[in-house]
């Protein structure tokens, strides 16, 4: 959907539902497109703020507890991925 910027004030609530609903509206300015709305949620990725609110309910300290030292290694590292020619 493309209209002009005085309809897209008028209608404002209408194309606000129709992109939340996945329709792409695109309001124009002089004929040319000046702006998109589009559906805005959470689509993935990690939400930092859950995340460490779980790891003090769980009780997990520090980053990367635990792992072997020999994980810092960056040869280590190259071999894991294959990236070294045997």
């Amino acid at each position: 959907m493309e209209l002009p910027n005085r309809e897209a004030k008028a209608r404002l609530s209408g194309l606000i539902a129709a992109a939340r609903n996945g329709e792409r509206v695109i309001v124009t300015r002089h004929g040319q497109p000046a702006a998109e709305l589009m559906r805005r949620d959470r689509r993935g990725g990690i939400d930092f703020d859950r995340l460490e609110a779980a790891r003090r309910r769980l009780g997990i300290k520090g980053d990367g507890e635990g792992w072997p030292e020999e994980f810092n290694d960056p040869a280590f590292s190259r071999k894991v991925l294959g990236l070294d020619e045997e």
